[in-house]
């Protein structure tokens, strides 16, 4: 993620792949969350390889029907917001972005009124 660098240690998880699943950048946050599986390794690789069933089948439907996924987890006791969104460069689909944000035990909610 030379180009944008200030995404890099970014605390969030930020993983990019092109439309067939192609993982092209992971900040430092995505690197370390996937250590595992690979970490930096898995840049090149389809992200599709790294979900059994049925994840696969539902993100593979993401990919073609470029839309936006929005959904928390828990995973150890820790709660993540995790946003799946396709990203565009000079107006054509290039692929999906992943933001896997840590949430708080608690934290406010709050109404704006116009």
């Amino acid at each position: 993620m030379a180009q944008h660098s200030w995404v890099q240690q970014f605390a969030g998880a930020v993983t990019v792949c092109d439309p067939d699943g192609v993982i092209l950048e992971m900040n430092d946050k995505s690197v370390s969350a996937y250590r595992d599986q690979g970490g930096a390794a898995l840049i090149d690789t389809n992200m599709l390889d790294c979900h059994p069933e049925p994840a696969r089948t539902k993100t593979r439907e993401l990919l073609d029907s470029r839309r936006t996924n929005v959904y928390t987890i828990e995973k150890k006791g820790q709660k993540k917001l995790i946003y799946q969104a396709p990203w565009y460069q000079d107006g054509q689909y290039r692929g999906f972005i992943e933001l896997s944000l840590e949430l708080p035990a608690e934290m406010p909610h709050f109404v704006r009124q116009p």
